[in-house]
């Protein structure tokens, strides 16, 4: 007999997800939907505006992901009016880029992430002793893993159990038969999970130096860069240079190592070897280190097959709402490009039905109409194709191109971890490849520092000049990675004004639902085939799908253009929440 197994919302996550699954009478997954209960419509504020601003207010579709959509917009606009930004600013721009992936990385794995690895009641039965030698298994040079600062970090926690409560550590599913880390091993990673809220901090002021503030920095403009005299100040030089060396540290000597522990650990644990069905990758260039060099690379790779990566074409990439909650209008195509998109909303809410309950028995339920629409969030493709983004696909794409700068950390990784390469394909190796694009930016981010330091020392130029003749029609695009994949902003301008403006971003890639072939997203297909130890704790979803590191709010966005109501919809609450 099947079940309908509903968890809502994912929790740990940038916005908000709902997963349905279909389980058959051996706990097995055999059908997945994603689907978003937020409204999208963000672009619709920017029609309309003059495109300098379009970066401001993009910037405001994430609280995390804020500078990724501030330079897209930015860049968007360049691109179409035709400007070449110095170089200068094309390096202020790359340390702000690593700020922010460094910084994302790191508190995905720990805060977003960790505890799906890591069993927090566990540690508080280990010996700090052994831990403290445990740790030297996975890098010769530890940090936060002395004796007495486990023991520290130990009655901290402990002290919040006493209480009757785990603060931060409330509400997981501890104990559950899929964690596979010792007490040891549980509490080095507590240990730098707690000592992350200290790096993470340090990781901000790196964008706030050249940025302003964080989140939502405010020195990029249309031509270059407003941050001019940080960049001459010797001093906020060396601050970003000091603080970049500093988290560099805890990434190779703490985040790196947990993810080796972890790849030795969960090495035979069949929910996290899965969870990458879809082998279809698609990477775009990013992370600038120099002029027209970059640190990850260009291409798709289709099936899995690294023998080939192939040219990216844009004009393929288009989305389409068949499953969506909204319409296009004016057209028979399924599908449109980014410079033609739409986003007319038409929902059309849940249906009655029955699920699991968190008591292991069926309940009534709202549940999504599985044969028409159920997301907020649309279904881009590549040449019809669904295509996962992120770090697997820069890792996958990277190895194929035989890129010189992720080559060789991806092949340490798997020589350390004692895992073939056939491993990338899964959850673990979702995790992992967010890791090791991090450990690339670390070990190869400061020739963008370098070459700034170098240039300033015969040009000072910040920004170029240009003219926006509103008697002419203008078209660009940004098309690049982020943290979470690759995202592309699409602004068409006519009379001075943004005409049309559309956002296709890494999580609408991941997450999006079927397309009008019935062809599922990655996170739908991520899910087919995962066996679940207990429907009432289902952990192995929650893993797989934060291994994506999902940030809803950038793929759905809440809309009002000028305080007017646009319209309203009820979502249903879920009662049989997991």
């Amino acid at each position: 007999m099947t079940k309908r197994i509903v968890v809502d919302p994912i929790t740990r996550i940038e916005g908000h997800l709902r997963i349905e699954v279909i389980v058959d009478e051996n706990n097995v997954i055999t059908d997945a939907f994603s689907s978003s209960t937020l409204f999208r419509g963000l672009e619709t504020i920017i029609k309309g505006r003059d495109p300098r601003d379009a970066g401001f207010i993009a910037q405001r579709i994430c609280g995390v992901c804020t500078f990724s959509h501030y330079k897209a917009g930015i860049a968007a606009v360049e691109d179409a009016l035709g400007i070449k930004i110095p170089f200068n600013a094309q390096m202020v721009r790359s340390l702000m880029n690593i700020s922010l992936f460094l910084h994302d990385h790191v508190v995905h794995f720990y805060t977003l992430h960790g505890l799906d690895w890591c069993d927090i009641t566990s540690a508080l039965k280990a010996d700090p002793a052994k831990a403290s030698k445990e740790a030297f298994k996975y890098t010769k040079t530890p940090t936060c893993t002395g004796e007495d600062e486990l023991r520290a970090v130990q009655k901290r926690v402990g002290d919040f159990v006493k209480q009757g409560a785990l603060g931060p550590f409330q509400n997981a599913y501890w104990g559950h038969k899929t964690y596979h880390f010792t007490p040891e091993q549980n509490l080095i990673v507590l240990s730098h999970y707690l000592k992350l809220l200290e790096i993470q901090r340090e990781i901000a002021k790196m964008m706030a130096i050249f940025g302003a503030k964080q989140p939502h920095p405010q020195s990029l403009t249309v031509g270059g860069i407003t941050s001019v005299m940080d960049i001459l100040d010797p001093t906020r030089l060396a601050e970003w240079s000091s603080k970049f060396d500093r988290v560099s540290e805890f990434i190779h000597n703490a985040y790196y190592a947990d993810v080796v522990m972890a790849a030795r650990v969960f090495n035979k644990e069949p929910s996290v070897l899965k969870g990458c069905n879809l082998k279809n990758f698609i990477s775009h260039a990013e992370m600038q280190i120099g002029a027209d060099e970059y640190l990850f690379s260009s291409g798709i790779v289709l099936n899995g097959d690294l023998s080939k990566v192939l040219d990216i074409d844009e004009e393929l990439i288009k989305e389409e709402v068949t499953s969506s909650w909204y319409k296009y209008e004016n057209t028979t195509e399924a599908a449109l490009h980014p410079y033609d998109g739409q986003t007319t909303p038409e929902y059309t809410g849940f249906k009655d039905g029955q699920s699991y309950g968190p008591d292991g028995k069926m309940v009534d339920s709202k549940l999504i109409d599985m044969k028409g629409k159920y997301s907020w969030i649309k279904s881009p493709r590549y040449n019809d194709m669904p295509m996962e983004v992120g770090p697997l696909a820069t890792i996958v794409v990277g190895l194929a191109a035989k890129n010189p700068y992720i080559t060789p950390v991806a092949t340490k990784f798997l020589k350390d971890s004692g895992l073939p390469v056939e491993a990338l394909f899964s959850t673990l190796g979702r995790t992992a490849a967010r890791c090791i694009e991090a450990v690339v930016i670390c070990e190869h981010g400061k020739k963008a520092f370098n070459a700034l330091v170098e240039n300033l020392k015969s040009d000072t130029a910040t920004c170029a000049p240009y003219v926006i003749d509103k008697n002419k029609e203008y078209k660009g695009r940004y098309i690049g990675n982020v943290p979470r994949g690759m995202l592309s902003h699409w602004v068409r301008i006519e009379n001075g004004v943004v005409k049309n403006y559309q956002a296709v971003v890494p999580s609408t890639w991941n997450a999006g639902p079927r397309d009008h072939k019935g062809q599922k997203g990655p996170y739908e297909t991520s899910l087919i085939g995962t066996k679940i130890a207990n429907l009432t704790q289902p952990l192995e979803i929650v893993r797989t799908i934060h291994s994506f590191d999902p940030c809803i709010a950038c793929s759905v966005h809440m809309m009002d253009t000028k305080g007017n109501a646009l319209g309203e919809y009820k979502i249903q609450p879920n009662f049989a929440r997991i």
